[in-house]
C-alpha cells in the first residue's frame, strides 16, 4: 500500500527540517523524510560548531542574516533551546579585505569595530594577526544538531510526520503528482516535494523526473570532502575568550571556532577552506582525512595561531556542497523544489531558507531572483 502526503520533504537537515517546519506551521500535510536520522552524522547539520556571523561583503547577505536571526530568536523563544552562543568574529587578512566588511555593516548598523593589527594582537594575543581586523560581537557559534532537533520538533508538533531510515532512489510522474520510492522498496505519493538532500543531490538530479532544459539551467554543484581539526587551547582558562574566526591569506583560507561538545570544549575548530577533495557526491565519501591538509592545517596553527597546541587532539571530515558562486540554489519546476543552501555558509540561514523554500513551494511567494537560475526558462 502506497502512503500519501500533500508535502513531501526529502532530507532532515537544517535546510530540508525548516521547511518542513514552516509549511506544517502554516496548515499544511507534510512528511519529512530522513536516509539516516535528523543531523546525521554523515551528512552537513551534524555537531555542535558552526559559525553564526554578519560580516559578508555585500548588503543582500548581511541584510539576509538580519532577517535569519529574527527567525532564530523566534525558534529559541518556541523551543525554550538555546541555539547559538555568543563568541563574536574577527575578520582578517589580505583576501578578506577586513575595511570593506565594515562598510558593509556600518550601513546596516551592526555593532562592529575596526582594528590595527597590533590593537587586534593586544586583545586577543592568542592569534596572530597579519592585517587589520574587523570585529563584530554579534557573532557565535550555532548548536547546528541541537537545533535541527529542535526544529524538527517543532514540525512534528504542528503536524508534520517524520519518517527515520527512509533513503530517496527516485521520484517518478504520477497524474499531477509524484510517486516517491526509497531504495528499500518503500512508497510514498505526494502533490508536491522539496528536495533537500545536501551532498546526495548531485547523484540524485537525475533521478528526480526534472525537465532537461531545467537540469540544464542548474549550475554545477560540486561535492567536497572537508576536514576540520581541533587543536587544545595551551591557557585553558582562555578558552570563553575565542572568537570564531575567518582569515584569508594570499596562501591559505582558513576559519576557525570554539569546538564545543564535537571534541570535549577543549580547543579550538580549524580548517582550511575548501581544502578537501572533491568527490561525485555524498554516496562516496570515506570519512579519511587527507594526511596532507592536516599538515597544512597544523602549520597554519603552528605559523598563525600561537595560543594553540599545534598537533591536533582530534579531527573530522564534513561535507561542503557548492555552487560555483556559492550562492543558494531554491528553484522550483512543476512541483518539486530543489533546495541546495551550500558552499559552506548556509547553516546561519536554515530558519530563512526554510521561509523562503515554503514559500516557493507553496507560490505564497517568490524568493530572491540569484537563487533561482532557471527563472524564465522554458521547461515545456
Amino acid at each position: 500500500m502506497t502512503d500519501s502526503s500533500h508535502y513531501v520533504v526529502v532530507g532532515a537537515g537544517l535546510a530540508g527540517a525548516a521547511t518542513a517546519w514552516q509549511l506544517a506551521s502554516r496548515g499544511h500535510q507534510v512528511t519529512l523524510l530522513e536516509r539516516n536520522v535528523p543531523a546525521s552524522h554523515d551528512a552537513s547539520s551534524h555537531g555542535s560548531a558552526r559559525i553564526f556571523r554578519y560580516a559578508y561583503p555585500e548588503h543582500f547577505y548581511t541584510r539576509a542574516v538580519v532577517e535569519s536571526k529574527a527567525l532564530w530568536d523566534g525558534l529559541v523563544a518556541a523551543t525554550g533551546t538555546p541555539l547559538i552562543s555568543p563568541f563574536g568574529a574577527v575578520d582578517y587578512g589580505s583576501e578578506r579585505n577586513p575595511r570593506l566588511l565594515a562598510s558593509v555593516l556600518a550601513d546596516e548598523g551592526i555593532e562592529h569595530e575596526l582594528l590595527s593589527a597590533s590593537e587586534a594582537r593586544t586583545r586577543w594575543p592568542q592569534i596572530g594577526f597579519d592585517t587589520e581586523v574587523l570585529w563584530h560581537p554579534g557573532a557565535g557559534v550555532i548548536d547546528a544538531e541541537t537545533a535541527v532537533n529542535a526544529i524538527v520538533g517543532l514540525a512534528v508538533g504542528n503536524g508534520a510526520r517524520l519518517l527515520t531510515d527512509w533513503s530517496l532512489h527516485s521520484i517518478e510522474r504520477n497524474g499531477s503528482g509524484y510517486h516517491l520510492t526509497s531504495t528499500s522498496g518503500e512508497t510514498l505519493d505526494a502533490g508536491n516535494v522539496v528536495v533537500s538532500t545536501g551532498g546526495w543531490l548531485p547523484r540524485l538530479l537525475g533521478s528526480l523526473s526534472l525537465p532537461d532544459a531545467f537540469l540544464a539551467g542548474l549550475p554545477d554543484i560540486t561535492v567536497r570532502q572537508e576536514q576540520a581539526f581541533h587543536f587544545r587551547y595551551i591557557d585553558h582558562g582562555s578558552a570563553g575568550r575565542w572568537p570564531t574566526f575567518i582569515h584569508k591569506a594570499a596562501d591559505i583560507q582558513a576559519y576557525g571556532l570554539p569546538g564545543g561538545r564535537d571534541a570535549g570544549f577543549a580547543g579550538q575548530k580549524v580548517a582550511e577552506y575548501n581544502g578537501g577533495p572533491l568527490i561525485p557526491s555524498a554516496a562516496e565519501q570515506t570519512g579519511v582525512v587527507d594526511p596532507a591538509n592536516r599538515e597544512r592545517v597544523a602549520d597554519y596553527v603552528r605559523r598563525y595561531l600561537p595560543g594553540l597546541d599545534p598537533e591536533p587532539y582530534a579531527e573530522t571530515t564534513c561535507l561542503f556542497t557548492n555552487t560555483p558562486n556559492e550562492d543558494f540554489l531554491i528553484d522550483r519546476v512543476d512541483n518539486i523544489t530543489i533546495l541546495s543552501p551550500c558552499s559552506g555558509h548556509g547553516a546561519k540561514f536554515a530558519p530563512l531558507i526554510g521561509q523562503w523554500a515554503a514559500d516557493l513551494a507553496t507560490g505564497s511567494r517568490g524568493v530572491p531572483d540569484r537563487f533561482r537560475p532557471t527563472a524564465g526558462v522554458s521547461t515545456s
